[in-house]
């Protein structure tokens, strides 16, 4: 059982638990989503889809400063255990599914203000992902897509339907924030 620590908003120092599970957690560091809220701005009453949610730490980040609800997309179920026992116990809305993200992008139906997408750092679709997500309505108009890959890997830069907004880098991280054009 790992734990992070919340950096900010009204849950700030709060500590979650991640289970570990079979599956390799990397949780992004604490300078990192720091530093991604701060760029973000203000997110209230933002609609969150956290896919790859591993730990959820980043719905919990933005659930903490303001946003109405938050979707993990998780296929691990240990995970979603855990994200579901941390959401009870912070007494915040989130909602955990159990399916691969591919497939969530294919058939969900709704649209977030913004999405975090932090697959593991071996996974080889990255731009994949990036481009089904352009061409689906996951996406509000101006809604802001954060994604998070490893130095070593080369992300588009020209996506249809998406602005590459900023490029960051963090250690071996690297963080895209695009938006719907």
């Amino acid at each position: 059982m790992g734990t992070l620590r919340i950096t900010g908003g009204e849950l700030k120092g709060r500590i979650i638990r991640f289970a570990e599970g079979s599956l390799e957690i990397r949780p992004p560091m604490d300078r990192m989503r720091e530093s991604v809220f701060s760029i973000l701005g203000d997110i209230t009453g933002s609609y969150i889809a956290d896919i790859f949610a591993g730990s959820g730490i980043f719905s919990f980040e933005a659930l903490s400063r303001g946003a109405l609800s938050a979707l993990c997309i998780e296929k691990d179920k240990a995970k979603i255990a855990a994200l579901k026992k941390n959401a009870m116990l912070l007494g915040v809305s989130l909602k955990a599914l159990a399916i691969p993200a591919e497939v969530f992008i294919k058939r969900a139906s709704e649209s977030f203000n913004l999405i975090f997408m932090d697959p593991p750092f071996p996974y080889k679709f990255k731009n994949e992902l990036l481009s089904s997500i352009a061409q689906s309505n996951l996406l509000t108009t101006n809604g802001r897509l954060v994604f998070h890959f490893p130095q070593e890997d080369t992300l588009l830069d020209n996506v249809t339907g998406l602005k590459l907004l900023t490029t960051r880098k963090y250690g071996r991280s690297c963080i895209n924030i695009y938006q719907r054009i």
